[in-house]
């Protein structure tokens, strides 16, 4: 009877310990929530019993305070990408702008015609050029919707390489580039959007047509049963093009921007091969600067 006796009472003071332990831990959790409220820290719950319900529960705590905090600086991050993106738009519609307020204001004031029939000429460029702006934009945006589909349907790929890389001639002309072009010609069909492919080609040799220097090379071969465009072309600085940064909206090597440009080229490319299940990929060899896209024929 004695020895129950002392049995019971001795597991009674184990249990008041533990109950004490227990609730100064709760205590010493509560301190430290209310630590991790008031300040910005990466610290942790912590406890010091080995009771695994507890550490499980704390466990899932510090697992949420993670969530958390990457909720948070992805919050931080987008919020420093919006800033500038509106920095970038602004100035991107702001230049076209006041450049047709200054030639408008010239057209005004000339009485010669010949002065006329240039400052229109000039202000339709701008108009033009603000339209491709405000066009890349819209385009952009579409694509940040996921919900957004494109629609697809068998398109002749190289019919659009073709007609593209033709529509860019007085663009070569003007910048002294003859580009070196190897197309293979036999007729080449992709499930994608024709629309879609001229777009993301366009974007394409427009960027090594600004950001190029004098050469220039396209190819388009059939390999197995994919169809790959790769451009090329040399560029000035080619230490400072970080290809894995170069369809990130408005990259650029450096930090003029220009009435023509708003950074959104390639970004939109990326997304519209994307879209059409393919694949686009930029690297920097021996000096040349290259995008290739390759897509599944049919």
């Amino acid at each position: 009877m004695i020895f129950w006796t002392a049995a019971a009472a001795a597991a009674a003071l184990v249990l008041l310990i533990v109950l004490f332990l227990y609730r100064r831990q709760v205590r010493r959790l509560c301190r430290q929530m209310e630590f991790l409220k008031k300040h910005k820290t990466n610290l942790r719950l912590t406890s010091e019993l080995p009771f695994s319900e507890l550490n499980l529960l704390i466990d899932e705590v510090n697992e949420l305070l993670d969530q958390t905090r990457e909720t948070q600086r992805n919050a931080r991050s987008s919020e420093e990408s919006l800033k500038e993106t509106i920095t970038n738009l602004s100035h991107d519609i702001r230049t076209p702008l006041t450049s047709l307020d200054g030639y408008f204001q010239l057209l005004v004031q000339s009485n010669s015609d010949e002065e006329r029939q240039h400052y229109l000429s000039v202000i339709r460029s701008r108009i033009t050029s603000l339209k491709e702006i405000l066009e890349e934009l819209f385009t952009y945006t579409r694509l940040q919707n996921d919900s957004w589909e494109l629609p697809l349907e068998k398109a002749d790929f190289g019919k659009c390489t073709f007609d593209t890389v033709f529509s860019f001639y007085d663009d070569f002309r003007k910048k002294g580039v003859e580009p070196e072009i190897r197309f293979c010609e036999e007729r080449i069909y992709v499930m994608g959007n024709e629309e879609a492919i001229r777009r993301t080609l366009q974007n394409i040799i427009r960027n090594a047509l600004v950001h190029g220097k004098q050469r220039i090379l396209l190819t388009m071969e059939k390999q197995d049963a994919s169809v790959i465009f790769t451009c090329r072309n040399d560029v000035e600085k080619p230490e400072q093009i970080d290809v894995t940064q170069v369809f990130q909206r408005f990259y650029k090597t450096d930090s003029a921007r220009t009435n023509t440009s708003t950074g959104l080229g390639l970004s939109i490319a990326k997304g519209l091969v994307e879209r059409m299940n393919g694949e686009i990929r930029a690297a920097l060899t021996d000096g040349m600067f290259e995008i290739t896209v390759t897509m599944k024929c049919i």
